[in-house]
């Protein structure tokens, strides 16, 4: 067993894909205070202003580095929908976006509440509307993939709602609060690794 160095500079984290393969049973959806609200063609400063919001505290930053054009290329292209999670006071709380750009598959490319929304049975709505929305495609798989540096119990709650781990694959990237693309403060959980 060998520990594989990581630049200074860099984080690295395990990224496990899961999948599901048939659709799940007909449930009915959980009671929430939020609603799902399709965001077509979204206005990108719009879509990274909640993007930010979401994913900051899980290091999410591939879409806030990508080039506006490859950016509207993605959340304007007829076969990604994206969803904003809305709660009572009309402000964006979530996110789900459903790719179906590849033939007979959905991915559930993105997928999360604001942090101060855990623990309260929130995330088993979402994934069922994000559930529902997918199965009611033509496609016979779902998948989606979480990594080590996600909320501790991410990777359960998706083996909960019927998703079966398929691969894992290490990823590093540059720190995105030292670029800059993120604050300083996102993410404590993972520490900055200041040079000696």
């Amino acid at each position: 067993m060998a520990l594989i160095p990581v630049r200074e500079n860099e984080v690295a984290t395990v990224v496990t894909t899961l999948e599901m393969r048939k659709r799940p049973p007909l449930r009915p959806l959980p009671a929430a205070p939020l609603r799902l609200v399709h965001w077509p063609a979204p206005d990108p400063d719009r879509y990274r202003t909640l993007f930010r919001r979401v994913g900051a505290p899980w290091l999410w930053f591939s879409r806030l580095v990508i080039e506006q054009a490859a950016l509207l290329r993605i959340i304007h292209d007829p076969a990604v929908q994206v969803f904003a999670a809305i709660d009572a006071a009309g402000i964006e709380v979530g996110m789900v976006e459903l790719d179906f750009r590849e033939h007979g598959a959905c991915e559930i490319s993105y997928f999360a509440l604001i942090p101060e929304l855990a623990g309260r049975g929130l995330g088993r709505w979402l994934m069922a509307e994000a559930l529902a929305r997918a199965w009611n495609q033509d496609v016979t798989r779902v998948w989606l993939h979480t990594c080590s540096l996600d909320h501790p119990s991410a990777l359960n709650f998706y083996r909960k709602q019927g998703f079966e781990p398929v691969r894992r694959t290490v990823e590093t990237f540059v720190d995105p609060r030292l670029s800059g693309h993120l604050p300083p403060e996102a993410a404590p959980h993972v520490p900055v690794l200041r040079r000696r």
